[in-house]
């Protein structure tokens, strides 16, 4: 059976044809009055843009996880391709945005950063050294005795301290480098529980990073994944019994969790979570995979909720708060599809975490709610090459290379890239 993106590469080559090869120009842009109204609507809106001289209550932070500008431009053509568009002109929900900025994302100690001292950087407000959470840069990496007196506050911290309600929601695992940065002060990102603590961390007195969750900031909404670091390894997973927690201490954290908080819920599946009611619960806690969830592409949506769905969740019990809330989201699926050179993955966790920006605006007003979009780093993704107009994301491009073979338009600088395999049966049948 064809695949959406099949159907719409054969509709592409059917409607619009092709001279040598095939490219899409839209009847329209080719007078060029098109062109003056569009940019006189565009300087327009710029000089009637007025400063929003409103104090926000709510504070919403979106970071998508090494979601570079090379990562932008292509998922923003492909959420149009989605749409059966040609891609180009299609406009992503961050793009609306009325201010724009770029930002150094250098480690204290590395040129090239991570996600851990880049999310203590946006998040605590100070650079610090690779792999540390929520440290200074006084603090060194695997050695406990050093992160005692170097502490730095989250923004959730202080928000929680300012009377709000607060909430994170990752699809990675809730313990993992960028939320982790909210709630906890380690001097190594990977202690996600007690099993992977060092003897010497263990003796200096360093929790892992669940522990953190549970007994740091008091935190209203969380939800990812990360099920595997809050139970016993005696436990087994409700969803792959052959999987256990992963705790030597036999501490059941979210019990712990649990019965320190009224009006309190743990869920681990999507019907649990759509009976949630966010009229009467103060604190959700939702962990839908071991580790981290799964890929947009991947995900069974009768198990477990998309990114937008939490996002819309978190928000409808946060803002039962008067003094406001502030809420961290991160799509930081789009860092490990990019990791693994999956652009498909990566590009499509971009597009659903664009979605969840888009149904963040529904549910909140400007007059109250401010909305941050960044990411924390890029990766050595390129998106260029010479293609047409509409020609697939994941297409190849017209040109040759000196070898005489296509090469895709998508590529990696640190490891092998992906191609449709019906992409190149076009190409070879069309563009030769």
């Amino acid at each position: 059976m064809a695949t959406q993106q099949t159907l719409l590469i054969i509709g592409i080559f059917l409607l619009v044809g092709f001279d040598g090869c095939f490219s899409v120009i839209p009847e329209e842009e080719q007078n060029p009055d098109f062109w003056y109204v569009k940019g006189k609507e565009a300087l327009h809106t710029s000089l009637s843009m007025k400063p929003n001289l409103h104090r926000a209550k709510n504070l919403i932070l979106f970071l998508g996880d090494g979601m570079g500008i090379s990562t932008v431009t292509a998922a923003r053509i492909m959420k149009g391709q989605m749409e059966g568009k040609t891609g180009e002109e299609s406009v992503l929900a961050m793009d609306t945005f009325p201010y724009l900025a770029l930002s150094k994302t250098y480690n204290v100690d590395q040129q090239m950063p991570d996600s851990a001292a880049t999310a203590t950087a946006y998040l605590c407000g100070v650079k610090s050294n690779y792999g540390t959470l929520g440290l200074s840069a006084a603090a060194r990496r695997k050695d406990c005795s050093s992160a005692k007196g170097n502490e730095v506050k989250s923004i959730l911290h202080q928000a929680k301290m300012a009377g709000k309600s607060v909430g994170i929601v990752s699809t990675t695992r809730v313990q993992h480098a960028s939320p982790a940065a909210s709630y906890s002060h380690t001097p190594e990102r990977g202690w996600y529980s007690d099993k992977e603590l060092t003897s010497e961390a263990i003796a200096g007195g360093c929790k892992d990073i669940a522990y953190q969750l549970v007994h740091n900031t008091d935190i209203n909404v969380i939800l990812g994944g990360g099920r595997q670091y809050m139970f016993p390894k005696e436990t087994a997973d409700p969803e792959y019994p052959t999987v256990t927690g992963s705790r030597k201490d036999k501490t059941n954290l979210v019990d712990v969790w649990l019965k320190k908080r009224n009006s309190a819920k743990y869920v681990w599946n999507k019907k649990d979570f759509d009976d949630v009611k966010e009229d009467n619960t103060d604190y959700l806690m939702g962990l839908f995979e071991p580790k981290d969830t799964r890929y947009e592409l991947e995900r069974d949506p009768s198990m477990d909720p998309s990114l937008t769905d939490m996002v819309e969740k978190a928000i409808k019990i946060l803002r039962r708060n008067p003094k406001g809330f502030y809420l961290f989201v991160e799509g930081g699926r789009i860092d490990h599809g990019h990791h693994a050179g999956q652009a498909k993955y990566a590009l499509t966790e971009a597009v659903e975490f664009d979605r969840a920006i888009a149904r963040a605006a529904e549910l909140t007003s400007e007059l109250d709610t401010l909305s941050v979009v960044t990411a924390d780093h890029s990766h050595v993704f390129s998106f260029g090459g010479y293609s047409y107009r509409g020609n697939p994301v994941l297409g190849v491009s017209y040109a040759k290379a000196e070898d005489g073979k296509r090469f895709t338009n998508a590529l990696y600088g640190n490891g092998p890239g992906y191609q449709i395999a019906v992409m190149n049966i076009f190409s070879r049948l069309l563009c030769l």
